[in-house]
């Protein structure tokens, strides 16, 4: 790549992200595809939608593919996957963009617009301790318009089947296992290559300062309190505002919840 990316490369980027996202996830293009039929279900096809946690806004992407009347506000803190997004929706008027960190009480101040139809995320709130995740639940019912709809696709699980849990989960292991030996980059590889490409070391130097580098091994210490029951996030949707919630799709490691107004 040179230091002037073209569309080309934006491209490039977008499409590198994503198998290094499908390693995790080889199910991340069905969860999508359910996601935005719920969107077009509730919001119609010209509905303005929030992109939390867009990272390379791989969902904006794919929704207005599917939606093309559709507008997108992309909102992120990473500055290295924000600029792949604002590169590759460089010339598309229905993508505006802004930079928040969620855990952050006034995030919401940063956005262009107050009220959406739709905020739809993905493996993104995990990141998440118990506490600020429920406090954004709070802060997203107020975002969402009456009768609009939230939806979050991440790590999630029904603890009630723990036997089945683990034959799924290792099975996953294993096709990841094999999936490496045929050359697919995890996280760690991915993030080298971004920090080793020139239109994007800077940005990846800042996102390692504030984030944490992707390529070193986590501290060992305590556990993080972040949740990982389905249950957990449908009950606590409905105590911050959303009038109902329930499961939408599953997988052998994640699950797509969904949350009316």
């Amino acid at each position: 790549m040179t230091t002037t990316s073209t569309a080309s490369d934006w491209q490039r980027w977008q499409t590198s992200w994503d198998r290094q996202q499908e390693w995790y996830m080889p199910d991340r293009e069905e969860r999508f595809r359910v996601m935005i039929d719920a969107v077009e279900a509730v919001a119609g096809r010209t509905p303005l939608v929030l992109d939390l946690a867009c990272g390379t806004g791989s969902i904006s992407d794919r929704l207005l593919r599917r939606l093309p009347g559709a507008r997108t506000v992309c909102v992120d803190i990473d500055p290295a996957l924000l600029t792949i997004a604002r590169g590759h929706f460089a010339d598309d008027g229905r993508v505006t963009f802004a930079e928040a960190d969620l855990t952050d009480p006034d995030w919401t101040a940063r956005l262009p617009v107050a009220s959406f139809d739709a905020v739809v995320t993905a493996t993104a709130l995990h990141w998440l301790d118990t506490g600020p995740l429920r406090r954004l639940y709070g802060s997203l019912a107020s975002l969402v318009r009456e009768g609009g709809v939230f939806l979050n696709a991440d790590h999630m699980c029904d603890e009630s089947a723990p036997r089945l849990n683990a034959a799924l989960h290792a099975l996953l292991l294993e096709g990841r296992e094999r999936r490496r030996r045929e050359g697919a980059l995890d996280w760690a590889d991915w993030w080298s290559r971004v920090a080793d490409d020139p239109v994007l070391a800077g940005p990846a130097a800042r996102r390692f300062a504030l984030l944490g580098d992707p390529r070193e091994p986590r501290p060992a210490g305590a556990l993080p309190d972040r949740p990982t029951a389905t249950s957990w996030h449908l009950d606590t949707l409905r105590e911050q505002g959303f009038t109902e919630a329930r499961q939408l799709w599953c997988s052998a490691s994640d699950a797509l919840v969904a949350a009316l107004r």
